[in-house]
C-alpha cells in the first residue's frame, strides 16, 4: 500500500473496515458521521502509509489510533454534551455490551474491557472520559467536581494499571 498499489489499498480496506467503522461509531454514536470518519481514516492511512513503523506497533493499532483520534476530534468539534456522571456509571456497568464489541471483536477487546472494569470506579470513570469521550483532565475535574491534580492522578494511575495488566501480551497481537 505504501507503494501506491490500488489492489493493496482495497485489500487493506476490506480487512479493517469493520474495525475502523466500529471504533468510529463507538466514539461518535452517529452512523453517518462514523462512515465519514472511517473514510477519512483510510484516506489518512493511504497518504501516510510510507511513514508507518512496525517497531512502534501493529498496523491494526496504527489504524485504530488514526480512527480514534479522528473520531475524538469530530466529537470535540461538534461540541457535544458530555455524558453525565450518572449515566457514565451505568455505561461502565454494562461495559461488555458496548459498541466496542463491533469495533474489535477479539480477545484484546475483551481484555481491555475486563481491565477497565477491574479498575476502581473513580479511575475507570476518568480513563473512560479521557480515552473514549476525549475529555481533558480539566473537563474531567470540572465534571466530577474534583481538583485538577486529582483528575490527572486518576487518569495517570488508571493508565499505569492498564499498562501493567495489558502489557505482557501486547507483542502477541497484530
Amino acid at each position: 500500500m505504501a507503494a501506491g498499489a490500488p489492489e493493496a489499498a482495497l485489500a487493506f480496506v476490506r480487512r479493517f473496515q469493520r474495525m475502523v467503522f466500529g471504533i468510529a461509531i463507538a466514539v461518535v454514536d452517529d452512523s453517518q458521521l462514523a462512515e465519514d470518519i472511517a473514510q477519512q481514516a483510510f484516506e489518512r492511512a493511504w497518504r501516510h502509509a510510507q511513514v508507518y513503523d512496525s517497531r512502534r506497533g501493529s498496523v491494526k493499532t496504527w489504524l485504530g489510533t488514526i480512527t480514534h483520534n479522528l473520531a475524538v476530534d469530530a466529537v470535540r468539534s461538534r461540541n457535544a454534551t458530555p455524558v453525565s456522571p450518572e449515566d457514565l456509571d451505568a455505561l461502565l456497568g454494562i461495559v461488555t455490551r458496548t459498541p466496542e464489541q463491533w469495533a474489535v471483536a477479539d480477545e484484546t477487546a475483551s481484555r481491555i474491557r475486563a481491565a477497565v472494569a477491574g479498575l476502581p470506579r473513580e479511575q475507570a470513570r476518568a480513563v473512560v472520559m479521557a480515552g473514549i469521550y476525549g475529555m481533558t483532565a480539566r473537563q474531567i475535574s470540572e465534571r466530577e467536581g474534583i481538583p485538577l491534580g486529582t483528575a490527572k492522578t486518576r487518569i495517570r494511575t488508571a493508565m499505569g494499571r492498564l499498562r501493567t495488566v495489558l502489557g505482557p501480551e501486547r507483542a502477541d497481537h497484530d
